[in-house]
């Protein structure tokens, strides 16, 4: 029996077992015994971080430790995951199992993609300045309403390729497509008006099932919020107002646009008068924009 007992109390942990199984041949018995050891702290690691992964102050600490570090503290809400790009898709992840459990890992997590998104200087709450066009087609959803959805899908399909070739050629992005328009954003102002100008003579050629639809488009130069691959703020509001303000087949560019344009362009600028529009400042100037004949 005595024998019995020393043989068991001398018998190796499981953990050396498994760590002389995996050691190369002929390995001294101390480097077994040092990745045994490895083997035991990190499990013991990780068990620490699962049992304290859940804890409530622990969260909360980790939370306010966002606020410290550089970017949007709040990254991880619909509006600014609402991207396409991995950043979006991965918060997006990370904020529906947080919502479920919240975790400390989860929080490390959202903080790491609060950085990229400062660091990247494309995305999160800055603000620079850019000019932002929209454009709409007159008098759309009561055309859609008698030609039916296919037609009207076929027409969005070739007035797309119409105008985004337009925005592309002139340097800006498609932030997003509101059904029968778009927004899209330019760092200079000559290329969105150049832009909405070539997408005017390219819908000239558009007809389906009979119909020319007639576009209209307006730009404005602010410095919008940027949050989650979309655009947000007063100045969006401006250029969407001055936008529905134009008359079919008319651009129409606010006063703050205007200053940035080139005098020698060759384009016919001239003042719109008794410009009114809900949401816009009151003092707000809007022009005309063409280019000679």
């Amino acid at each position: 029996m005595e024998g019995n007992d020393l043989s068991e109390s001398n018998a190796p942990a499981p953990e050396s077992k498994a760590a002389e199984a995996s050691a190369p041949e002929g390995a001294p018995s101390g480097a077994v015994e040092a990745r045994a050891n490895r083997r035991r702290l990190l499990a013991r690691l990780g068990e620490a971080l699962r049992s304290s992964d859940g804890k409530p102050r622990l969260v909360t600490a980790a939370r306010i430790a966002r606020q410290l570090l550089p970017g949007d503290s709040d990254f991880g809400d619909p509006l600014s995951t609402a991207g396409s790009e991995p950043a979006h898709v991965l918060g997006r992840q990370l904020s529906a199992l947080s919502e479920e459990k919240p975790s400390v890992l989860g929080e490390i997590g959202l903080s790491a993609l609060q950085v990229w998104e400062s660091m990247s200087g494309t995305k999160g709450t800055g603000e620079r300045e850019v000019a932002i066009l929209f454009t709409d087609l007159v008098d759309f959803s009561r055309w859609a309403l008698e030609a039916g959805d296919t037609t009207a899908v076929e027409l969005l399909r070739v007035v797309g390729l119409a105008i985004e070739p337009a925005v592309t050629k002139h340097n800006g992005v498609v932030v997003k497509r509101l059904g029968d328009g778009l927004m899209a954003v330019f760092d200079d102002p000559a290329d969105a008006v150049e832009a909405a100008l070539d997408a005017h003579h390219e819908m000239e050629r558009v007809e389906v099932a009979g119909h020319r639809p007639r576009m209209r488009a307006g730009v404005h130069l602010g410095r919008p919020k940027t949050l989650g691959g979309d655009y947000l703020g007063v100045d969006v509001n401006i250029a969407a107002r001055v936008a529905g303000a134009a008359s079919a087949g008319e651009v129409l560019i606010s006063e703050t646009a205007r200053e940035r344009l080139d005098e020698e362009a060759p384009l016919r600028i001239r003042r719109r008068r008794f410009f009114r529009a809900k949401g816009a400042p009151s003092d707000l100037r809007v022009y005309r924009v063409s280019r000679p004949r």
